[in-house]
């Protein structure tokens, strides 16, 4: 039975203010030193004093942890270190008792290395209907020894891993996330028991992490950046995907955000259509130095993108994946880029702040919804985080030249 919600119109999220929790570090309710539900309970009181909407939760299901949760090994449990099933739907009630309604993360484009179908396909072996599920191929090279394509990682590094029986398996970030096969009628199955899952819960909506990056180029053929289509995102098989679950968010009454970064208007938009998610985060204005002729740009032209399909524009100004926006906004250069990021690089906290604040004030000013990451409402500044305490892949992947996302994801200072 769900749970109940917040009573309110049905388009509350047109211009909802939305609070981001990432669970391992918001509060620690039984003094483990891991962030947890319990600690979440706790404070929801805080949330609704803050007047926002809804609370969306970075991924709470059981996982190894290796990419910070984004490497999901059962979705229909919560991970241990978080708390039980039991106490997901206690919050979700408790929180809707208080006005606010809950958002949940998917993560669609792979899976945990531990999670269940993998470890089928690996003991399966090749050509087998468990390895289906992925992207198994042989490799190339007289004896198998080369990756089966050149494609490029959404992190660093390779995006094949050979395993002892000589196939290799895609994977875009770490080789921990192996990439699904979303032509396989199993994973669209499961994916949408699994909206279905959580919209009986009493979820409000569901944030879908990398949306743009699903269907697969059939043929796995290799890529040149700038010369040929690119072969995994923003295919546009993708669509047939977003509609389906649409028709499930629909009989809930549930809403979508997708996770879309695409520097093509016209192709985002489609993302927006009537049919498909109801928002998309705005990375352009999240990424958009603080100056006041490229800010004004870029306000004007999200408005423009949306207008078309007549979706409301969201705004963000910082995430669990960007440097804080305090010591962002203290730099010489105050946007942000993934490449770019480096250690020791100075900032002007005073100056960070006081540009923070206004930026607060401009965001929540701007029409559409507005999501803000947890402790930005203290102007939490990024931490340093020592080289032996760094836990992020990301920097590992670099080679240590990027000091990762964990400076964004210590404990909040209750």
């Amino acid at each position: 039975m769900a749970a109940p919600t917040p009573t309110r119109t049905a388009d509350w999220w047109r211009d909802a203010v939305i609070y981001q929790v990432y669970p391992r570090s918001f509060a620690d309710g039984d003094g483990d030193g891991t962030g947890d539900l319990a600690g979440v309970r706790a404070r929801l009181p805080h949330l609704a004093g803050l007047g926002v909407d809804a609370v969306w939760f970075t991924p709470w299901y059981a996982s190894p942890m290796v990419d910070g949760g984004y490497d999901v090994a059962d979705y229909r449990a919560i991970d241990p270190a978080f708390g039980t099933l039991d106490e997901a739907e206690k919050l979700i009630a408790e929180a809707a008792a208080l006005g606010l309604r809950v958002i949940v993360d998917i993560v669609p484009n792979h899976v945990s290395d531990r999670h269940r179908w993998f470890r089928e396909a690996l003991d399966a072996g090749p050509g087998s209907p468990e390895r289906a599920r992925f992207h198994f191929r042989p490799g190339r090279g007289e004896h198998g020894e080369l990756p089966p394509n050149d494609w490029p990682s959404q992190f660093s590094g390779t995006t094949w891993t050979r395993v002892p029986d000589g196939e290799w398996y895609l994977h875009l970030f770490t080789p921990e996330q192996p990439d699904l096969n979303w032509s396989h009628p199993d994973v669209r199955r499961e994916h949408e028991e699994v909206l279905r899952f959580w919209f009986e819960r009493g979820v409000a909506g569901v944030r879908i992490d990398s949306a743009a990056l699903l269907t697969k180029d059939p043929e796995l053929r290799d890529f040149t950046e700038g010369v040929d289509p690119h072969p995994y995102i923003d295919l546009d098989e993708i669509h047939d995907v977003y509609r389906s679950w649409r028709a499930i968010a629909d009989e809930y009454g549930g809403v979508f955000v997708g996770e879309v970064w695409l520097p093509d208007a016209e192709r985002f938009a489609r993302y927006l259509r009537p049919d498909e998610l109801h928002t998309a985060f705005n990375f352009n204005f999240l990424a958009c130095p603080w100056e006041p002729d490229r800010l004004r740009r870029t306000i004007d032209d999200t408005l423009a993108e949306h207008a078309p399909v007549h979706a409301p524009a969201t705004w963000v100004l910082c995430n669990h994946d960007v440097t804080r926006t305090v010591t962002r906004y203290g730099r010489a250069d105050t946007a942000f880029d993934f490449a770019a990021k480096r250690f020791g690089t100075p900032a002007d906290l005073d100056l960070g702040t006081r540009r923070a604040r206004a930026a607060a004030l401009l965001t929540l000013a701007l029409p559409g919804s507005v999501y803000l990451y947890q402790g930005e409402e203290l102007g939490l500044p990024e931490a340093e985080i020592p080289l032996d305490r760094i836990q992020d892949p990301m920097h590992f992947r670099s080679g240590g030249t990027d000091p990762g996302r964990d400076g964004c994801r210590v404990p909040l200072p209750w």
